[in-house]
């Protein structure tokens, strides 16, 4: 069982950035890929960005590349986002996932989730 515990959300201008992170309780946190999605008002989940185990291989959805970045510490049992250049469409609940299998990951099939971090960005 993996437990997720997303942290650093809340409100930013627009431009401005913020830094998600998520912990995960579990001594085999390097044996998953993880990512972050996200659900404004009114729509559906979305697919944010994804890593790797290790860390090499890093993917992002169009509307975030360039802007995001996702990385990953496996000594602390911790994934990041990075936000920059916060648009207010980037406003929405972000969530973490994770899976043995990067695809899952990716398709929004994962079997760990976490509760999920407000954040908004107003104009």
């Amino acid at each position: 069982q993996v437990q997720l515990v997303e942290s650093g959300g809340g409100l930013a201008l627009a431009g401005g950035s913020l830094r998600l992170s998520c912990v995960a309780s579990t001594r085999t946190f390097s044996g998953h890929a993880m990512g972050w999605f996200r659900q404004a008002p009114g729509k559906e989940r979305e697919f944010v960005a994804a890593i790797s185990w290790s860390g090499v291989n890093t993917y992002y959805a169009d509307s975030v590349k360039g802007r995001f970045t996702i990385s990953r510490d496996n000594a602390k049992n911790t994934m990041y986002l990075q936000m920059n250049s916060l648009k207010p469409e980037d406003t929405a609940v972000y969530y973490c996932a994770a899976d043995g299998e990067l695809q899952a990951v990716i398709a929004g099939r994962s079997n760990y989730w976490g509760q999920g971090t407000q954040v908004t960005v107003s104009s």
